[in-house]
């Protein structure tokens, strides 16, 4: 019995090693190169490490449709267009931009276009942005929920966050909510606007100065520079008095970049959007 166990495991190791060198023997013969790898010329492998140009070269020699071993060239890669994006998105798609264009209309009547400003001093309040509301308690499994978006603005006239949230199957605006001391990332639009009342300021001068060396132009515009910012909450003791009022008011600290160039420093520096003023914070 131990002997017949021990010949028949003679043969299973015997059969694997011939079917290994079998397997390496096909290799060799397939893969196009790899006979003669160490001869003159470096071998197929270099050429490989070396981004396949050699190889692509070699092939492209054997015949007129750019063949190989047999085998027809690469075709090169399409790229297909995006899908239309449709008027309407279901369930929890994205908002569309038809989606997002509606809801603002409908979002923003009349009432509070005239009673409010935007961060410019202009008629209506301004936009912070939309997004796709969640759905209600009891609508979270169900598939014919409706869409509902909530379109945010800041109304700069008493510093209030304004949300609407507009049902996308109705039109109508389903609620509104307003409150005092939220304050959302500011928008483009408010970096913008921040920017041009910091390089207009006195305290702008080193603003200004940094600029012109970086790149030997003045600085006139926040087109200029690449912006970005935080919102200022008002911390006791590490400011001025104008600025204890800032988490009520809207106030930003730039993190402004030449385009192409350096960053400039200004973190020192608090734009007062709602009053329109600059200061410098204390140390």
């Amino acid at each position: 019995m131990r002997t017949t166990v021990r010949r028949h495991l003679g043969k299973v190791v015997a059969g694997a090693a011939v079917a290994v060198a079998a397997t390496a023997a096909m290799i060799a013969i397939t893969l196009p190169g790899t006979a003669g790898a160490e001869g003159t010329g470096g071998g197929s492998a270099g050429r490989v490490t070396a981004g396949g140009q050699d190889a692509a070269q070699d092939g492209a020699g054997q015949d007129g449709a750019g063949q190989q071993g047999g085998a027809a060239a690469v075709a090169p890669g399409v790229v297909e267009r995006a899908p239309a994006e449709g008027e309407r998105g279901t369930g929890r798609d994205p908002l569309t931009d038809d989606e997002i264009a509606r809801v603002e209309r409908i979002a923003l009547n009349r009432q509070l276009l005239d009673a409010s400003r935007d961060v410019d001093g202009d008629r209506g309040p301004q936009h912070l942005g939309v997004d796709l509301a969640e759905p209600g308690a009891d609508e979270i499994d169900d598939p014919s929920a409706p869409r509902r978006a909530e379109v945010t603005f800041y109304d700069y006239e008493d510093d209030t966050l304004v949300t609407r949230t507009v049902n996308l199957d109705t039109g109508k605006v389903e609620a509104t909510d307003s409150g005092r001391g939220v304050q959302p990332p500011l928008s483009r639009a408010e970096n913008t606007e921040a920017a041009a009342l910091l390089i207009a300021d006195p305290l702008g001068a080193g603003l200004r100065a940094d600029y012109q060396d970086a790149t030997g132009k003045k600085l006139t515009s926040p087109e200029q520079l690449q912006l970005s910012s935080m919102v200022y909450r008002a911390v006791p003791g590490a400011q001025p008095a104008a600025f204890d009022q800032c988490g009520i008011h809207r106030c930003a600290r730039l993190l402004l970049k030449v385009k192409n160039g350096p960053w400039i420093d200004t973190r020192s520096l608090v734009i007062d959007l709602s009053t329109r003023k600059v200061a410098a914070l204390t140390r």
